[in-house]
């Protein structure tokens, strides 16, 4: 999906900060770096690598997601701003090298640590070190950098914003007969379909990636469906753990759930809109940006020096959090609504005491 405003447009509709495009000569890399707001503190957010069919769905991506980050730290309570980097692809198989995310490396060190990278889609833990090798300015590896591979924080905040959606859905909480229907079953998706299936739920699962489908059948008894079917199974909890903008306002009367929460940023196509259209649809929506806040709290929490036992305690938070929200949505447009509002007061508060990062 691609913007029509000019990139300037894009940048203050949004209320980004930066927006830095970097090409090295030597390995090709082509990057850009998305600051959108440093009002709480640094900015900590993933590197994205992957193929866009044009420069414009790249900064689509890169801008909607920064933003995202904003709103995902200032919702669990961190001080740290929001921001992401995308590489672009020249073809979708494009290999991995050391040389390219050194380049990335040395890209992210020109922000002196206002911006700080972690792990996205198409990065792993070995490209972070790597990356790392060149700037100290990045979290999520294990022999450069630390933090290791978020995802299961990320699964388990998740998971705690099921459990808040069940019983604001007055269905308790208890997954005991529970569907879980997941797109995506990738590091996230894998570590959520064990929260849940240990916790009793039923899960049906899709992806375009055969290999993890049959894993997370064999390992955790998952049922498969085709990748084009899951978002309309009849579920309980519809779970996007994939790639964002799956649900717009024009698919809602065609879902099948009676509550959206899943991994995935940037689930919704036009938050504002379709997240009303869930609501007047009667489906419990719980923000992408609240519940999927665990990797976030994991690495930065890591950065900012909270020991084992706050990450953990941040990371249960989501539950109270969640429930927080939706309860408030119930006064307001809607969730995503009640989510912004209190996001968009913590930040406003910052900026209105001073507190900046340097």
């Amino acid at each position: 999906m691609q913007e029509t405003d000019s990139i300037f447009e894009q940048i203050v509709d949004r209320g980004h900060e930066q927006l830095c495009f970097h090409h090295d000569p030597e390995t090709g890399l082509k990057a850009i770096i998305a600051i959108h707001s440093t009002a709480l503190g640094n900015a900590l957010g993933g590197t994205r690598r992957w193929y866009y069919e044009s420069e414009a769905d790249a900064v689509y991506d890169v801008l909607r997601l920064s933003k995202g980050m904003t709103y995902k730290a200032a919702v669990s309570g961190l001080p740290m701003g929001g921001a992401k980097s995308v590489i672009m692809l020249p073809h979708r198989e494009q290999p991995r090298t050391e040389a390219e995310a050194r380049a990335m490396g040395r890209f992210v060190d020109t922000f002196n640590g206002a911006y700080i990278a972690a792990e996205d889609v198409g990065v792993d833990i070995e490209f972070i070190d790597w990356m790392a090798s060149e700037t100290n300015h990045v979290m999520g590896g294990e022999t450069v950098s630390r933090g290791g591979d978020p995802s299961p924080w990320t699964a388990m905040g998740t998971f705690h914003g099921m459990r808040a959606s069940l019983l604001h859905a007055g269905k308790g909480d208890d997954f005991s007969g529970i569907t879980v229907a997941m797109q995506g079953v990738g590091h996230v998706g894998q570590n959520l379909c064990r929260l849940l299936t240990e916790a009793g739920a039923k899960v049906i699962v899709a992806d375009i990636n055969k290999k993890s489908v049959d894993h997370v059948v064999e390992t955790y008894g998952c049922t498969a469906v085709h990748d084009a079917d899951i978002l309309t199974q009849e579920c309980d909890i519809l779970a996007p753990c994939a790639l964002g903008n799956v649900i717009d306002g024009s698919m809602v009367q065609s879902l099948r759930c009676q509550i959206l929460c899943g991994a995935s940023n940037n689930i919704l196509g036009d938050p504002e809109e379709d997240a009303v259209a869930l609501k007047t649809a009667g489906i419990v929506y719980a923000p992408d940006f609240v519940v999927n806040a665990g990797g976030l709290i994991h690495l930065a929490g890591m950065h900012l020096g909270m020991i084992d036992a706050t990450l953990q305690t941040k990371n249960d938070e989501i539950f109270e959090t969640s429930l927080q929200i939706l309860q408030r949505g119930e006064a307001a447009s809607s969730t995503y609504a009640a989510a912004v509002e209190i996001a968009e007061q913590r930040i406003s508060g910052a900026k209105e005491t001073g507190i900046h990062a340097g």
